[in-house]
């Protein structure tokens, strides 16, 4: 490599494509510089400019801020072939070999008087983490303008700062480049900002004359800067590092996300996430998210602390799940929270991330969720999720800890629903329990994911009875709207029986003078099977079968 000392007032980034031409050549965009091989004595003389092109890799440390260096020693990618003194330099931007062109004058911008107002973006992979090869250009937007109100021929919009919010995969525009350009005329009647940002044609009164302008990128006033510096001819290069949140993930901040799906008339949604939240955010998505709207269910999972400890034995593990699950003293859990809205399994998963190539633990909410899903498409919503044909979890490298029965029915009856894997079986979801802490219809998900269905689909219907005339007629259309759909449900296996009632025995006088319609819907919903009980009896040579069923 090749370090060469820089002169002159130009700044310098690193990536820089630079080339070396006779310093007869001087022009703007060019500056003078003495360069020579690592280890070779000073130069006495002027040499020819060297050939091909090479790029700033480096700056030495302390001589000024990052990126951005002027009058210093600089190192190359490459070593000069040559000694040279005193030879020009032309800079290309490190990506320009994305653009076709330098960028310049918008049709937009020209046609209000404005000039030089096109830059070029591109979007680069530095350290490769993103597409796994360093430096990669990810993304590139040429000819967008520093003009807020530029806009395309097809009348969308050309600001830089939108295109970029609207079609860019990594980054989005928060603020522009600090930058004005006064007019130096005017400073005494008060200075015309020239910002990016501002519209193609903003008006600078100086007496009765109005003017248009060019942009820049400098924050000289006008009367200091060479009119051929009145464009971005410098490339701006930064590197994006060390972000953070815009909120810190505290539970406060969690719970005002969740607060999005609140409303279910803005969002239709059957299924809510709870990730690996902690038991104030978990209990705030199954309270105040999931029961609040009454058509969905939340999911969620015990802390990853709890399982994830490979010296905690089996017991130890089921002791702190539970805890967490009734909020035992130090637990920080859910605080034997009963909702039939709510569902939770019994731990973690090892998974394989394919993105960043690496092993992650991830809570199993999501598949049970998944299973619902898949579930819903194989069969109905009312159908459980659990078991050998329905319950397989997919993607697991091994589970954070495995329950045994023992472990399995302590769980169960507290409401956590146990993820074993069985040798030859797979990975299988155990259990089909809401945490409905009472024992009632609504205390197994099917049944809870039932009358969600049937509760949504009747009342959308049923919207088209308001103000409407409660009398006979639309009572009978309302039951002839209502037991088709019970019927399938019904031959779908979801109920075993059911009945429909609107007439005069529950739309009364006092209900029709108050404008009220009542409409009410008798189901006995199918329950899965969660226990299995098997009899076997011996009963002696010549014994009629007939004889002993149901004796024993």
């Amino acid at each position: 490599s090749t370090t060469i000392q820089l002169h002159g007032n130009t700044n310098f980034h690193i990536g820089d494509v630079i080339s070396f031409r006779a310093a007869s050549d001087a022009d703007i965009g060019e500056t003078l510089a003495v360069v020579k091989n690592t280890g070779d004595s000073p130069p006495s003389t002027t040499y020819s400019p060297p050939s091909g092109t090479f790029k700033i890799v480096s700056f030495p440390e302390g001589t000024g801020p990052d990126n951005v260096k002027n009058n210093v020693s600089a190192k190359l990618n490459k070593a000069v072939p040559s000694t040279a003194i005193n030879v020009g330099i032309d800079r290309k931007w490190e990506f320009y070999g994305n653009f076709d062109q330098a960028p310049g004058t918008s049709v937009y911008s020209a046609a209000r008087g404005s000039a030089n107002d096109e830059i070029h973006i591109a979007v680069s992979d530095a350290t490769g983490l993103i597409s796994g090869t360093k430096g990669q250009v990810l993304e590139t937007y040429p000819n967008v303008s520093k003009a807020r109100d530029a806009k395309n021929e097809d009348g969308s919009s050309n600001y830089y700062g939108e295109v970029i919010n609207q079609n860019s995969k990594y980054i989005r525009w928060c603020n522009p480049p600090t930058s004005t350009l006064a007019d130096a005329t005017t400073e005494s009647a008060g200075v015309v900002s020239r910002e990016w940002g501002n519209t193609a044609y903003v008006a600078g009164v100086i007496g009765d004359t109005v003017e248009s302008f060019e942009f820049i990128e400098g924050a000289d006033s006008r009367g200091a800067v060479s009119p051929d510096d009145q464009h971005l001819w410098m490339p701006d290069s930064i590197t994006l590092h060390s972000g953070s949140n815009g909120y810190a993930d505290t539970p406060a901040a969690f719970q005002l996300g969740y607060d999005m799906f609140s409303d279910p008339e803005e969002i239709d949604i059957s299924m809510i996430l709870g990730g690996p939240h902690d038991g104030v955010v978990s209990k705030y998505i199954v309270e105040s998210i999931a029961e609040a709207r009454k058509d969905c269910v939340a999911f969620i999972s015990p802390r990853k602390t709890d399982v994830t400890n490979a010296s905690d034995t089996l017991s130890t593990k089921t002791t702190a799940v539970k805890d967490y699950r009734l909020n035992n003293p130090g637990a920080d859990g859910i605080n034997s929270l009963s909702s039939s809205y709510g569902f939770m399994d019994s731990g973690w998963k090892y998974q394989y991330d394919k993105f960043n190539d690496k092993y992650r633990w991830v809570p199993l909410n999501g598949d049970i969720e998944g299973l619902c899903v898949r579930t819903d498409e194989s069969r109905d919503p009312w159908w459980s999720p659990a078991g050998f044909n329905r319950g397989h979890i997919k993607n697991v490298v091994r589970l954070a800890w495995n329950p045994q029965k023992a472990h399995r029915d302590e769980l169960y009856k507290n409401g956590i629903n146990p993820v074993v894997t069985i040798p030859g079986q797979g990975t299988v979801l155990f259990g089909d329990k809401t945490l409905q802490a009472k024992p009632s219809a609504f205390d197994r998900i099917n049944v809870r994911r039932l009358f969600i269905v049937l509760e949504k689909a009747i009342a959308t219907a049923a919207k088209f009875t308001l103000f409407e005339f409660n009398d006979e007629f639309t009572r009978s259309q309302f039951v002839n709207m209502v037991e088709p759909f019970l019927r399938d449900v019904q031959g779908r296996r979801g109920i075993f029986d059911f009945k429909v009632v609107c007439d005069e025995s529950n739309n009364t006088g006092e209900v029709i003078d108050r404008n009220e319609f009542i409409g009410d819907i008798y189901i006995k919903p199918a329950r899965s099977i969660n226990f299995i009980q098997l009899n076997f009896v011996a009963v002696r040579t010549g014994v009629d079968f007939e004889e002993v069923v149901g004796k024993f």
